[in-house]
């Protein structure tokens, strides 16, 4: 993370739209059918929408992307707020979506595909583009976390399915070695201790920075050692021999939006010690090379 980028933590409904892809008058929509909560005002009465608000925006508008209808995305994540595991009630959702695209003419057959995929490897990881759910294919039913499935929605939004695809070798790694998992839950929370009643310069900062940093290292051995690597090195030759760059010199965008904005506009609830913390674990690679 750059020491000049700070994070909005909370975007208006404009932002939000513009990040997502969609547009105001339709995330106004999903409030009123019931499909999104309203979140809270600020104090000049507009609408404040949060990473947790995004992140349903986004999982809303691929669903929505794959032809699922609106009061049956409602339904669906109805039934799973209600239950620890609501992806047997998206399943039967898709069951019917499917039903009636068999029907249709040849060019929703697109739309077909992206339903049996989302049954085949799960609602939430289907949705995901092709290169990253076939990346995490393999792994045992339950091995990735929810969060996992977020930050990867995220990465494929801001920097494409490659960047995402190449970061899948991180929840690979944690899902295969229990002992790296429980210790970025607890590096994940000291990070969160590190709120708006800590100061920049008070010494936890730089003890998180380098616990951090020693989690990072070791995950990273491992995913050198394991041969993931490698493998992300020659996906990346692959991809940028069947992707050539063109000569425009036309900046990296995401969709309409381009790669700067779309980073600004993603909002994380991270104090400024937090923030700090996390510019320092990559600098005590500096450090130590010195």
């Amino acid at each position: 993370m750059f020491s000049s980028f700070t994070p909005p933590r909370q975007v208006t409904i404009g932002g939000a739209a513009a990040f997502v892809g969609t547009t105001p008058r339709a995330i106004r929509h999903y409030h009123q059918i019931g499909l999104l909560p309203e979140p809270a005002r600020g104090s000049d009465d507009r609408r404040r929408y949060g990473y947790e608000e995004m992140v349903q925006l986004l999982w809303i508008r691929r669903m929505a992307d794959a032809g699922i209808a609106l009061d049956d995305i409602r339904d669906a994540f109805a039934a799973a707020s209600d239950t620890a595991d609501g992806d047997g009630d998206v399943a039967q959702t898709l069951d019917r979506l499917e039903a009636s695209l068999v029907a249709k003419q040849a060019e929703l057959e697109l739309q077909r595909t992206a339903v049996q995929r989302m049954r085949a490897q799960g609602s939430r990881l289907g949705l995901l583009s092709d290169l990253v759910s076939d990346r995490l294919a393999d792994l045992p039913e339950g091995a990735l976390r929810q969060d996992d499935l977020d930050t990867l929605l995220v990465t494929e939004r801001i920097f494409g399915e490659l960047s995402a695809c190449v970061q899948a070798s991180r929840f690979i790694a944690l899902a295969t070695h229990p002992e790296l998992r429980e210790e970025a839950d607890r590096v994940d929370a000291a990070e969160q201790t590190l709120d708006d009643t800590v100061a920049v310069d008070d010494p936890r900062v730089a003890q998180v920075a380098a616990e951090r940093h020693a989690f990072e290292t070791a995950l990273n051995t491992v995913i050198e050692d394991s041969g993931l690597a490698q493998a992300d090195a020659e996906r990346f030759d692959a991809w940028d021999e069947a992707h050539p760059v063109s000569d425009d010199g036309a900046g990296a965008t995401c969709g309409t939006t381009s790669l700067t904005e779309s980073v600004r506009m993603m909002p994380y609830d991270f104090s400024r010690a937090r923030l700090r913390s996390m510019e320092l674990a990559p600098e005590l690679d500096v450090l130590g090379s010195v």
